[in-house]
């Protein structure tokens, strides 16, 4: 069966379990075809930066209920880091320097 077509994001192209789950909604697709670029690419990163694969799964089933209720990027997510155009907020760095100080504990 061939893939639907259905727009990218900016930095990070689009996994085929995000894509499946955002067709399977004529209201998520609708608002995912009509939100920026660098918008879907937030659900694309909020989806695959993740640490378990159940966290994963939780996104991926989540994204297309929040965007059919008209949400235009994931909530309560620093966003994505791998933009390589885009300066490092002040918040990102903190959210950054935290995990990076976990990562050198372990």
């Amino acid at each position: 069966m061939p893939k639907k077509e259905i727009s990218s994001g900016t930095a990070h192209a689009l996994p085929d379990d995000l894509r499946k789950a955002i067709t399977s909604s004529l209201k998520a697709l609708s608002t995912w075809e009509n939100i920026t670029p660098l918008a879907r690419n937030e659900w694309i990163c909020w989806t695959i930066s993740v640490k378990t694969e159940a966290t994963r799964k939780e996104h991926v089933k989540r994204a297309p209920e929040e965007l059919k209720e008209g949400k235009r990027r994931p909530c309560c997510w620093m966003g994505c880091v791998h933009q390589k155009d885009k300066v490092t907020s002040p918040s990102q760095k903190y959210v950054l320097s935290k995990i990076s100080k976990k990562k050198t504990q372990r």
